[in-house]
């Protein structure tokens, strides 16, 4: 790399949309954005405050946060907490172990212990570790990360 070079602006990184993105209805935005983005490490890609709304990523998982009364709500049925029951949202990222630490220094309770698990897929299987915690409104996120064989 020349100096010529380290004078260029870099191209920022093309961001990957998947064709599958949950939109969770939250009571407060701030409430939901501070557990979403400061404790699970999320990161807010856009927003429309006047909306009530945040599309968020971590790594290529991708959720979008829209707060009930604000902008234009969806709802098919009377919202009662925990909301999203009967569905949980499985997040993988690289450890779990910090996103554990976290939780804990803030005392949040866990739905579900840290476990291993292994899982049988087609031929193979599958380990992960693996926890749950509901958000603020009640949703219910399994947050896990591969295990090898090899430990």
């Amino acid at each position: 790399m020349t100096a010529a070079d380290a004078a260029l602006p870099s191209t920022p990184e093309p961001v990957f949309f998947p064709d599958l993105v949950p939109e969770l209805l939250v009571g407060d935005l701030a409430v939901s954005l501070s557990f979403w983005v400061e404790l699970c490490g999320f990161e807010v890609l856009y927003d429309r405050p006047d909306d009530g709304f945040a599309y968020l990523r971590a790594g290529t998982a991708h959720l979008m946060l829209e707060q009930v009364g604000i902008g234009r709500n969806w709802i098919p049925a009377a919202l009662e907490r925990p909301l999203g029951r009967g569905i949980n949202f499985q997040i993988m990222m690289p450890n779990i172990a910090p996103l554990l630490e976290r939780l804990a220094a803030v005392d949040w309770p866990l739905f579900m212990s840290a476990e291993t698990r292994w899982y049988d897929t087609g031929d193979t299987q599958a380990g992960v570790a693996q926890f749950l915690v509901q958000d603020p409104d009640g949703y219910l996120v399994r947050f896990s990360s591969r295990v090898s064989a090899e430990g």
